[in-house]
């Protein structure tokens, strides 16, 4: 096995090896494994120090922040509340000042009292209960010995737990799926109790031992969880249920919540009652001895058991699950399902754990159907319009803004502290708050917000430039709603620059130190902060054109192109690959416009509609001194353009880089993919393979092209497929791609048509005619 070991997190605890029900579906005492005979009943005092020792050796080792430990048995309140009291003190005792203790105990909830939550209240121990509906649906598998219904003490013992004194120490519900059980009926006696969570879980079966499908449907898992899923939503989801917020997770990106689906690595290992250390425990499900290890906490380490091969072999991820799971574009969501299920016992079709789940086509049903039942309403409004996308991107700005202010937490200094206040006065007016946005969605705020996170979260404190900028944006603000509000703002260099807006020359004043900016009368006036008392401030108006003191920011004004700011000026701007220019003479920067305005004429004749979405997310275009037009590191709306004369060749790139700036301002708003790398793709282009990230940026940009010059189609639809079946793609993935998909169906621009434009020779797609193709949706 390879990887790096991973150390274990969470503890079951055996405390009691023997159980009061005798219920016929419980994998300790009616399945393969029946080791419960030669354990002990209650874990002795030598195995709880034992234990304890392990645990916190194993937690000192890897620097683990806490560890879970979960009471189990048989039934562990059978072990009574002194053996229970021990295994807390012990365990307290041995991680305090070492890692926090989460102690959590599940049980069937028969015996719970007042006695025992008490102790649970002291020792801060939360309580899972296994209840599996209503009491027909419980009362099929649950009962005592002697055939008595074990619903009744059990709602008593739930209905104690929501006491408000015992309230917080619920953990929730536990309830093993049954397909001829009501699954409605189930819900609503789930729900009626309003527990924390409800975990659903998949009867413990093998291919040796299927579970019981009593129609003989191949899904009938899949349909009883789905109308589940039907009445949790219709019923407004009552409560959380694992199972379905863990699907829910992995399809749009996120981890997967539980054991029993998804990718993530085991971190959990069994202590018996006698201190022997097992592998999890359903795999007693699949035959005797298929959770042993060997060791025990009186002997061996835990970093000896995390590098069991058995325990390995469930830390592996992708690599761990068999050739048809890896080629599965479910794969993210079920990971194969839970490993107990996967066993075969050799009959020559391949043995142990390297199979499909015995549940697979029940796995397959409930993620599809979830799926479809819920893309639309998970789906981010970003990827289908690009005002909710610049909105998400102002509220990320935002956000950004306000995390690094909390993180400084009052350290970060006068400058950054007056800037912040003053940010608070000019939000409280109306205009101010209007104007601030529109100078914190100019795209190099984020630039300054990035790099300022990293520092501070490196320790190295907040630039100094950092707190200059926020003081500028503020003064800016200022100054474009026309507030009656002085900003002091540090500047070097013998300039200020005011984002949006120009910049300063401060002829007279150092070379470093702080100038105040006061809006007044259509412009502002800036004087040094320690001028003498009478000096004439410099008055600049915001229409004025430039001088020896003041170098405004241009705007281009070309129809049918946007009015967009030509940016030569801002410090932040040189975070393109090629180096961005100076000042532009009017001159150039005449040329320039002239040029933009031909591309862009170019464009709206011949993809209206892509032009259109351009012109509404593109602010800002910054001169470059080589190369072509592409996006930066920054936030979206910016663009590098080169010195290109071709009007042609730059519509192209103009086209171009708003592909990739808009693919990678959704990549920050929302997860269009998940485990980029962990597969490879072929490009229908090219016999490179790439990964997940780089074939959706490629082909999102060549499909774009596309309208314009049809050559740059061939292979996109393929590709399209490609991604739309991927295991890496989201919901919102998914979204994009029909998107696409409509955008160039039956599509051939009106200056292709004119070009009469070939497609390549024996089917090969074109370059991409930018200069940067690296990714940009990391």
């Amino acid at each position: 096995m390879t990887g790096p070991l991973v150390p274990f997190r969470e503890f079951v605890l055996k405390v009691h090896s023997r159980c009061d029900l005798a219920c016929d579906h419980c994998y300790v005492y009616e399945h393969a494994d029946q080791s419960w005979l030669t354990r002990p009943k209650v874990i002795s005092d030598e195995a709880i120090s034992w234990t304890a020792r392990r645990l916190a050796e194993h937690a000192t080792t890897h620097a683990l922040p806490s560890v879970t430990v979960i009471l189990h048995g048989g039934e562990p309140l059978l072990a009574g509340p002194a053996r229970l009291r021990r295994v807390c003190e012990e365990l307290g005792s041995a991680l305090n000042g070492i890692a926090e203790l989460d102690l959590r105990i599940h049980t069937n909830g028969v015996q719970l009292s007042p006695r025992y939550l008490d102790l649970f209240d002291e020792f801060h121990v939360r309580v899972g209960i296994s209840l599996d509906g209503d009491r027909a649906a419980n009362d099929r598998h649950r009962r005592y010995a002697d055939g008595r219904s074990s619903h009744p003490p059990v709602l008593r013992a739930i209905a104690l737990l929501r006491e408000e004194r015992y309230r917080h120490l619920d953990l929730g519900l536990l309830c093993t799926v049954d397909v001829r059980n009501d699954p409605v009926a189930v819900h609503d006696a789930l729900a009626e109790l309003e527990p924390p969570l409800v975990d659903f879980l998949l009867p413990h079966a093998t291919w040796d031992a299927p579970p019981p499908r009593p129609d003989g449907s191949p899904t009938a898992y899949a349909d009883w969880l789905l109308r589940v899923f039907d009445r949790w939503s219709e019923q407004g989801r009552p409560m959380p249920v694992r199972m379905f917020s863990s699907v829910l997770s992995t399809l749009s990106g996120g981890p997967s919540l539980t054991e029993s689906l998804g990718l993530a690595p085991t971190d959990l290992v069994v202590i018996e009652t006698d201190g022997t250390l097992e592998q999890v425990d359903s795999l007693k499900s699949a035959y005797e001895g298929a959770a042993a290890t060997g060791f025990d906490v009186f002997r061996n380490t835990l970093d000896e058991v995390a590098a069991h091969p058995g325990v390995r072999a469930r830390q592996l991820g992708l690599a761990g699950v068999g050739d048809t799971c890896r080629r599965c574009p479910l794969v993210r969501s079920c990971g194969g399902g839970l490993y107990t299920h996967r066993y075969r016992s050799d009959d020559g079709t391949g043995g142990g754990f390297d199979n499909p789940s015995v549940y697979c086509a029940d796995l397959t049903a409930l993620i599809r159907g979830i799926e479809d039942r819920t893309a639309t309403a998970t789906e981010s409004p970003a990827v289908r319009s690009s005002g909710e996308l610049l909105a998400a991107h102002q509220d990320l700005t935002r956000t950004l803004l306000a995390v690094l202010h909390d993180t400084l937490d009052g350290r970060g200094g006068a400058v950054w502290d007056e800037a912040w206040r003053l940010a608070a006065e000019v939000e409280a007016d109306g205009a101010g708050a209007d104007a601030l946005d529109a100078v914190l969605a100019h795209p190099y705020t984020r630039t300054w917000l990035i790099g300022a996170l990293e520092d501070v979260g490196a320790g190295r404190g907040l630039p100094e430039a950092a707190a200059a900028r926020l003081a500028a944006t503020v003064a800016a603000a200022a100054v474009r709603a026309g507030l009656d509000l002085p900003v002091p703002v540090a500047y070097r260099d013998g300039s200020l620059h005011l984002p949006t807006l120009g910049t300063v020359l401060l002829g007279g004043l150092p070379e470093r130190g702080a100038a105040v900016v006061h809006p007044a009368d259509g412009g502002f006036l800036v004087r040094g902060e320690r001028a003498a008392p009478g000096t004439e401030a410099r008055r600049i108006a915001r229409d004025e054109p430039e001088s020896p003191h003041w170098l405004p920011a241009r705007v281009l004004r070309r129809a049918p192109a946007p009015a967009l700011l030509l940016d030569d000026l801002d410090p932040l701007r040189d975070c393109f690959d090629a180096p961005a220019t100076g000042r532009l003479t009017a001159e150039e920067a005449e040329a320039r416009a002239h040029r933009i305005g031909e591309a862009w004429a170019l464009l709206a004749d011949a993809v209206p509609d892509q032009a259109a979405e351009a012109a509404r997310t593109l602010t800002t275009l910054t001169p470059l001194s080589a190369g072509e037009a592409g996006p930066g590191r920054h936030g979206p709306g910016a663009l590098g353009i080169g010195p290109t004369e071709d009007p042609e060749k730059l519509a192209l790139g103009l086209l171009s880089g708003a592909r990739r700036a808009k693919l990678r301002a959704l990549g920050e708003v929302t997860d269009l993919y998940a485990l980029d790398g962990t597969w490879e793709h072929r490009t229908p282009w090219g016999s490179e393979h790439v990964t997940f990230s780089r074939l959706l940026a490629e082909t999102f940009e060549r499909a774009g092209l596309g309208l314009y010059e049809p050559r740059y189609l061939t292979g996109v639809p393929e590709a399209l497929d490609m991604i739309e079946n991927a295991a890496e793609v989201t919901v919102d993935g998914k979204q994009l791609i029909a998107a696409v998909r409509k955008e160039i169906s039956g599509t051939r621009s009106t200056a292709a048509k004119n070009r009469d434009a070939e497609p390549p020779p024996s089917g090969r797609s074109p370059d991409i005619p930018v200069t940067d193709r690296k990714v940009m949706c990391e």
